[in-house]
């Protein structure tokens, strides 16, 4: 038998909370999304003014981050021409993200889960997604 961590939803929720912390503070709204260890929604915030194709975008970069436990930035910087992973981003009927805002969650090492944010450029999604998993990461300091 295994035993396995798993975000719940209330998890989920700081997590959502902190990144749109960070978005309402650089101004961009965001679609946001939490998944679980597997790459399944668990929750998913559209703020006002968040793009409407980013929805499914933040999902697959949680799903990506969350489901091959690494974030999705690194998966682009491997997915290119000539490289034994370019190509990846067709896998898994196209879910898999290689657009950096998608992040892994760990706790003692092991993935637990992945947020993804999406609405501003890269580099903008990848900042509000490590606001959310640093708040996570705080909240389980005060418990």
């Amino acid at each position: 038998m295994i035993t396995v961590k798993r975000l719940s939803i209330d998890d989920a929720c700081i997590l959502i909370e902190g990144a749109r912390r960070k978005a309402n503070e650089i101004e961009i709204p965001m679609c946001i999304a939490v998944a679980d260890d597997s790459g399944n929604l668990i929750a998913f915030e559209r703020m006002d003014g968040g793009k409407a194709h980013s929805i499914l975008v933040a999902q697959d970069k949680a799903y990506t981050s969350g489901a091959a436990r690494k974030a999705t930035h690194e998966y682009n910087a491997v997915n290119t021409p000539g490289n034994l992973a370019f190509g990846i981003h067709t896998e898994a009927g196209g879910r898999i993200s290689t657009v950096g805002g998608g992040l892994p969650v760990m706790v003692d090492g092991v993935c637990i889960g992945g947020i993804g944010a999406s609405s501003g450029t890269p580099q903008q999604d990848m900042e509000v997604s490590q606001a959310g998993l640093d708040h996570f990461l705080a909240s389980l300091q005060g418990e």
